[in-house]
């Protein structure tokens, strides 16, 4: 049986590098995992004076968290951390305090940028916001890509060869470890 990724996309843009990834990575995958690509839109802002009853939207994300076997966070970096929505979505997910959607679940972090950089600011913030809410973090191998403005065609497919070989080796990476944890 498939593990179930959830792979939070963490750019509300129609045509987000971030998502083109989490579709190229749902493609790249081995039949060991099953990948949900979970986009933010429509997840209203975190408010703890409406934690009791949640709001619809904010129930559906935690639940899609919960019921699955593991995350992947795919994003984008914005002035050298994570997208607004990113951590709002990890604050929906986190609360209420205790009760984690997040909790226990293996964590792979996926950066990008269209710059030289491949957005290691953004992906090590993240590595400061997700322990205590989380599961492990997969630490090797470490995945930042760069230079993805080029990597995909107007269709939304990968294009760039190496580019697909350092995203199969890592999904192929993460799928090993999320196995281990599981069994």
């Amino acid at each position: 049986m498939a593990h179930s990724v959830a792979v939070i996309v963490g750019s509300l843009r129609k045509e987000s590098f971030s998502l083109k990834i989490a579709n190229a990575f749902a493609k790249l995958a081995p039949s060991s995992l099953k990948l949900e690509i979970v986009t933010l839109h429509g997840l209203s802002f975190f408010n703890q004076d409406l934690e009791a009853p949640p709001s619809a939207d904010w129930v559906t994300f935690r639940e899609t968290i919960q019921k699955s076997d593991a995350v992947l966070f795919v994003t984008p970096e914005y002035n050298r951390s994570v997208p607004g929505v990113l951590k709002n979505a990890i604050d929906v997910g986190s609360r209420p305090y205790g009760k984690s959607s997040f909790n226990g679940k293996p964590t792979g972090i996926v950066a990008n940028s269209p710059g030289p950089l491949g957005g290691v600011a953004a992906a090590m913030h993240l590595k400061t916001i997700l322990p205590g809410i989380s599961g492990p973090i997969m630490q090797q191998p470490e995945i930042y890509l760069n230079g993805i403005g080029t990597a995909f065609d107007d269709k939304g497919n990968l294009t760039t060869e190496a580019l697909e070989k350092v995203m199969k080796a890592y999904i192929d990476a993460f799928a090993a470890w999320v196995d281990r944890l599981k069994k």
